[in-house]
């Protein structure tokens, strides 16, 4: 779709005006806007979407590409508006979908991550739900089976079903890293070199770093793979596509910042998370084990850790987490990322946050004092018993 910005005309802006409007973020039309101002991408409509942006976890850049369009869509489905059903080929999206998935975990039916994705598994727990009341079990959440959602009281209240069987699936994995699979996600790659300041190429760095945590990781008999070769480059969907065709455990994607102002610095990470308050649990208490292990080893600022739903988040099984290690039009941090030393303080320091993951506090050690040397005397102890 083309993208739209401030300045803009056209019907495209229209729909993106009444979608605005329908949500409640812009005046509804008065019906005179003969003189085509209904048409028009002014202050207030960007104005508008940075709000919705910001709701939804996006960029808030106050423009509306494709992963902006495709929210604003989402928001317009109610429960009960259309037929709700698994396509392979096209999966179905929108809040209907996520409030489908959230009233399926309260009623304490397994519908994985209430993503707003309607996948496989969300059509397993409604085919559940619908031969455990009597209705037809065909898969589909329609007028039927919407009346029966309504009518049922939740028997998950007060609690977080997704966090419990989140953290029973690690359990059961162990503390062992021998065997996991995690799939290491370089961004950018082939024709886009990411942020380019100074001849530094954000993707070259990220290859970089990318192949030395994939060591890292074999070495420890983790099984890495790398979701991107080293002269191409997926769109997040094929990345995240690729991870659960592989079943992956772990999605981990590497980014480098930019900002128009050079004193923006520092390290951030992101997890799944919506404006509804649903979120990747594992992905969030693995964001955080990587924010402070690179905050401490690496010295750089600590920007914390943020949900989103960016697709590389929102469409993986597995817990996923994007990190942006420093900015490269910040001198400091670009001479931080440019020394291959550096970049192996920040390898080590994501594999030990993926092993904090899989102890789960027993026989844990301070933030930063881990090292590779430890984590590879544990896994040779635990492969001799």
């Amino acid at each position: 779709m083309r993208v739209l910005r401030r300045g803009d005309g056209g019907p495209a802006v229209a729909e993106v005006r009444s979608t605005l409007a329908a949500i409640g973020l812009l005046p509804q039309p008065n019906g005179s806007g003969s003189n085509g101002s209904g048409q028009l991408f002014d202050e207030a409509v960007e104005q508008a979407v940075r709000a919705f942006q910001q709701q939804r976890g996006l960029i808030t850049d106050g423009v509306v590409g494709p992963t902006t369009y495709r929210a604003l869509r989402d928001a317009t489905y109610q429960l009960g508006a259309r037929p709700l059903a698994y396509l392979v080929s096209a999966p179905v999206s929108g809040d209907d979908v996520l409030h489908l998935q959230v009233r399926l975990l309260e009623l304490g039916y397994d519908a994985g991550r209430p993503n707003g994705v309607f996948g496989a598994q969300t059509e397993v727990a409604l085919r559940s739900f619908q031969r455990d009341w009597g209705i037809t079990v065909d898969g589909i959440c329609g007028a039927e089976t919407v009346r029966s959602l309504r009518q049922l009281s939740p028997r998950a209240s007060g609690g977080r079903p997704v966090l419990l069987r989140e953290q029973e699936r690690v359990r059961r994995a162990g503390p062992r890293l021998r065997g996991k699979r995690i799939v290491i996600d370089p961004g950018h790659g082939g024709t886009d070199p990411g942020v380019c300041v100074a001849g530094v190429r954000e993707a070259d760095l990220l290859w970089d770093l990318a192949r030395r945590l994939e060591g890292r990781m074999m070495a420890t008999g983790m099984e890495a793979l790398l979701s991107r070769g080293q002269d191409t480059c997926p769109d997040e969907s094929e990345r995240a596509h690729f991870a659960n065709d592989e079943g992956a455990d772990l999605f981990l994607s590497l980014h480098c910042d930019a900002n128009s102002s050079p004193l923006a610095q520092g390290v951030a990470s992101f997890h799944f998370g919506t404006v509804h308050g649903t979120t990747s649990t594992l992905g969030e208490t693995m964001a955080g084990f990587i924010q402070r292990e690179l905050a401490v080893r690496t010295g750089m600022l600590d920007c914390r850790t943020h949900p989103k739903t960016w697709d590389i988040l929102r469409l993986t099984r597995c817990p996923a987490v994007r990190v942006e290690i420093g900015y490269l039009t910040n001198t400091e941090d670009r001479e931080r990322l440019v020394d291959p030393s550096f970049r192996d303080v920040v390898a080590e320091g994501i594999l030990i946050a993926v092993k904090r993951l899989y102890l789960l506090g027993v026989g844990d050690q301070p933030t930063g004092t881990f090292t590779f040397a430890d984590v590879l005397a544990h896994e040779l102890v635990g492969k001799a018993e």
